[in-house]
């Protein structure tokens, strides 16, 4: 189960988005169900998080927190990515990349670290 949380000034494509977790969860050779979630957060939110979690004081573009399972659970559990949208814009820029494309990068980039 895939869940996107994000607010209305950030335009994300959720369809696209779906599909790439679904592609990448396969390519991983992992349970489709798996319960992933991405929320685009501004730069104060993730500069929040990644200071709390990572004790880094910037607004890093992902932040991957894998889900600890237990064998109780009804839904198996993958992780939460953080996306910094504002972030990823100014990168999107500085890399000459399309947005959408560089999204779908750091999502990959997200669910990569969610396996380690």
């Amino acid at each position: 189960m895939l869940r996107i949380f994000t607010s209305s000034r950030y335009l994300v494509d959720r369809k696209r988005i779906r599909i790439l977790v679904e592609k990448t969860l396969s390519t991983f050779q992992l349970d489709p169900t798996l319960s992933v979630t991405i929320v685009f957060v501004g730069k104060n939110k993730m500069r929040s998080i990644a200071s709390t979690y990572k004790h880094e004081d910037v607004a890093l573009p992902v932040l991957a927190f894998p889900y600890k399972n237990d064998a109780d659970m009804e839904e198996p559990l993958f992780g939460e990515i953080f996306l910094c949208y504002p972030q990823i814009v100014l990168l999107a820029v500085e890399r000459n990349k399309r947005l959408d494309v560089l999204i779908d990068e750091l999502i990959i980039h997200g669910l990569t670290n969610l396996l380690k």
